[in-house]
């Protein structure tokens, strides 16, 4: 059995990134993504079962089009990391501004 895929996963590709930023704006058929990148249409074919596998889109057939539409939920897994970072870094920030006024009132 393979390993899970999860949202950290999908972001780390750039063209992941790309596909995430097209379908985010409104529902794109497969064709219209695969036209935007330089590479082959199998390639495209993975990095959107890739999307789909870690919740990021989902697909539906509408006649001979398959249609990808945005699920960016899942993208709240990824803010909640990065804010405990930001918060950490905030909070050096701040004592750095306070020390820097501090050493700037005793010259």
């Amino acid at each position: 059995m393979g390993a899970r895929r999860d949202v950290f996963q999908a972001i780390a590709d750039p063209t992941r990134r790309a596909i995430i930023g097209m379908i985010a704006k409104e529902p794109v058929n497969v064709n219209t993504i695969a036209e935007q990148f330089d590479v082959s249409r199998q390639a495209i074919s993975l990095h959107l079962k890739i999307l789909a596998e870690c919740g990021l889109l989902s697909m539906k057939q509408q006649g001979r089009e398959r249609i990808c539409e945005a699920k960016l939920e899942k993208l709240n897994e990824v803010n909640e990391w990065i804010s405990q970072y930001k918060q950490f870094w905030n909070t050096k920030l701040d004592a750095l501004d306070k020390f820097l006024k501090n050493n700037e009132k005793l010259k």
